[in-house]
């Protein structure tokens, strides 16, 4: 389905229940299967990526197609190679079979996996043979995915020997390595990340109840909405200002381009202020799901800079960088804008109605993936949300 997205008066006057963190449910998942499900998770991600991970765990059958859900495949394929005697193919969409998996299978085959590529080598799909793992010492790039590395933590205290995991080349998304390793220690993992070496010991997780936090990443999104709105007054609800996720800075970088931003009651209160002063260099190597709501919102203010850390980008549902650029100049022609089957493609840019009157984006379904709520939510902000058959009109 195509919508067309609109704001009669662009003041923005609203509470928003934001979705849970699919990052942070994520991960507990696979803690969860670790502990034999011996704990609750309490708020978990309504997101696609997530239910296909509830789903994965679940199946006993012998192939898996995980869509595009790059984060569920490349968990499951740490997950499975500790499954002895369980043999399983994981695939994907047409897209994931062009995303690489190469780095993390090259570093579980050096502990002892079980893996062979299908097709392509280095990309899904894959065929898995459960097997002990060995543990010591391995390398892995750290400038394709975290969640490579991730994968392989969340693993760790399973294998035969303690782990000593050695980062080469720049480490892209540092935050949610961080966000692992915290997780972990919430569950009595003990572990030691300095430079570019993590350490893990085998040890047992310790089982407990958890309550998911709102995701800072959708946060941006209404960030972005409110640098762009006449006024605002929006309340963000189910933030924690102690967060895990790197994405809560945010906070600092709109702060700059006239959004404040503060927790009252346990809420995040969005207001508009007169204070412009953002940096010519913006490096986001740490926290890179922010590119595109930043870069939609410059390029709304005439604003432009030089953005590092962001060559990985190419990787993700779509190359990142082409795709939002090619987007920019269809909005300036005919303000109709294909999402390329990335969530954030169609997020970043309903919220530049607010400077171009209306925006039309094709196939809006792709928001379910991280914010499934994310259409009603605008509605709920007096933004008019008009489904559309005829994208000529």
């Amino acid at each position: 389905m195509n919508y067309k997205i609109s704001h009669p008066h662009k003041s923005i006057n609203c509470e928003i229940n934001l979705p849970s963190s699919k990052s942070i449910s994520n991960r507990l998942l696979i803690i969860q299967a670790i502990c034999n499900n011996n704990f609750k998770i309490n708020n978990l991600s309504k997101s696609e990526d997530t239910k296909k991970l509830v789903n994965a765990l679940k199946q006993k059958t012998e192939s898996l197609d995980l869509g595009n859900s790059g984060t569920t495949l490349r968990f499951l394929t740490a997950f499975f190679s500790l499954k002895k005697n369980r043999e399983i193919i994981l695939t994907g969409s047409k897209r994931m079979k062009k995303r690489p998996i190469k780095n993390l299978v090259d570093a579980l085959l050096k502990i002892g996996a079980n893996i062979s590529y299908l097709e392509a080598e280095g990309f899904p799909p894959i065929k898995i043979k459960g097997t002990n793992l060995n543990g010591g010492k391995i390398k892995i790039n750290g400038d394709v995915s975290s969640q490579f590395i991730s994968a392989i933590l969340l693993v760790a205290p399973l294998l035969k020997d303690n782990l000593e995991l050695v980062i080469c080349e720049d480490i892209v998304s540092k935050k949610y390595i961080e966000m692992t390793l915290n997780l972990m220690s919430e569950y009595g993992i003990k572990s030691s990340f300095i430079g570019n070496i993590i350490q893990i010991k085998k040890q047992k997780y310790i089982a407990k109840d958890y309550f998911v936090e709102s995701d800072w990443s959708s946060a941006s999104f209404w960030f972005q909405i409110a640098a762009l709105s006449k006024d605002c007054h929006i309340l963000l609800n189910g933030l924690s200002k102690n967060s895990y996720q790197g994405d809560k800075i945010i906070m600092d970088l709109f702060k700059k381009l006239g959004v404040n931003s503060n927790f009252k009651n346990g809420k995040l209160l969005l207001t508009k202020s007169n204070h412009f002063d953002f940096p010519k260099k913006l490096n986001l190597i740490e926290t890179p799901d922010l590119y595109q709501p930043i870069r939609c919102t410059l390029f709304a203010k005439n604003l432009n800079i030089e953005f590092l850390g962001i060559k990985h980008l190419k990787y993700k549902e779509t190359d990142r960088l082409i795709a939002l650029e090619k987007e920019i100049i269809n909005l300036k022609n005919n303000k109709l804008i294909e999402t390329h089957n990335d969530h954030r493609m169609a997020m970043c840019f309903a919220p530049l109605c607010l400077k171009y009157d209306e925006v039309k984006i094709k196939n809006i379904d792709v928001v379910k993936k991280s914010y499934p709520s994310f259409w009603k939510d605008l509605k709920k902000s007096d933004f008019t949300v008009i489904p559309l058959i005829d994208l000529n009109n």
